[in-house]
């Protein structure tokens, strides 16, 4: 698990989740600020999803607060905000964004498995694509637990397993490789982001967050399932980009609604 933990926060470490894409402009308030808008120009329902004008007064943990950008938006919300990370490199992106916008959170680093925070401390926990990379993601979810105070609500994404980035995956590294008993799990942990990377059936989401009173889950198509963006750090080259220029967009977001990456839950404790 340490080894796993170690390769997990080296991947992380080399560049947070969008840098090399997005941040990017003449000095650094405009290359958080260029940051913000294309990761809501490419995912919209963080917003609908996130809520985070329900957290003012509130006590907030964001876990995995990357390059803050979902962090800014709970800050501007008046939330009472903290935030933790298992990289110092996140850390020190946020907060200098904060410093820059004038804003207040109280962030460090931390691992998701062992949160350094007492029970029932926290009104609600929102981390987006985060506990899936965590090599113990059911202890991730035991830690979101504890940490809650009772009725209080917990936000999070986690990949989803039945996705067509899935899918295109098997195709590339499974399929054209002429090794098509390769598991969707095996194609996750080898070839999507940081070594180890996990997804979940909406029936093994159910079960990690058994401990909840209330769970609500959704899966939706991302640009990533839609290949109408850079799909990834990790992925690129010319059959991709064919493969973006072909891509029969409306079928699957007629046929296929279903079938994205990205898993939104709602949890209750």
């Amino acid at each position: 698990m340490e080894t796993d933990k170690k390769m997990v926060k080296e991947f992380w470490n080399a560049a947070s989740c969008g840098e090399e894409l997005y941040l990017k402009g003449n000095d650094e308030v405009s290359q958080f600020n260029n940051q913000l808008k294309i990761r809501y120009q490419l995912e919209p329902f963080i917003l609908s999803f996130g809520e985070f004008e329900s957290f003012r007064n509130k006590h907030v943990l964001e876990i995995g607060v990357g390059l803050g950008a979902d962090h800014q938006k709970i800050a501007e919300s008046g939330a009472i905000l903290y935030g933790c990370d298992l990289t110092e490199r996140a850390i020190q992106h946020t907060q200098k964004r904060f410093d820059l916008l004038g804003l207040k959170t109280n962030l460090q680093v931390a691992d998701a498995e062992q949160l350094p925070y007492s029970d029932n401390q926290f009104d609600a926990v929102y981390s987006w694509g985060v506990i899936h990379h965590s090599p113990n993601t059911p202890k991730a979810v035991e830690e979101i637990h504890r940490i809650l105070k009772p009725g209080a609500t917990a936000k999070i994404m986690i990949y989803h397993t039945y996705s067509m980035v899935g899918y295109m995956l098997w195709l590339r590294y499974a399929l054209l490789k002429l090794k098509p008993f390769t598991s969707l799990k095996e194609i996750y942990a080898t070839y999507l982001e940081s070594p180890g990377t996990k997804a979940y059936s909406v029936a093994e989401a159910k079960l990690l967050f058994k401990d909840f009173s209330k769970v609500e889950i959704d899966t939706v198509l991302t640009h990533g399932d839609l290949l109408s963006s850079n799909a990834g750090q990790r992925h690129k080259g010319l059959v991709l980009t064919i493969a973006k220029a072909l891509f029969p967009r409306w079928i699957i977001k007629t046929f296929f609604p279903k079938q994205g990456l990205f898993m939104l839950i709602t949890a209750v404790k």
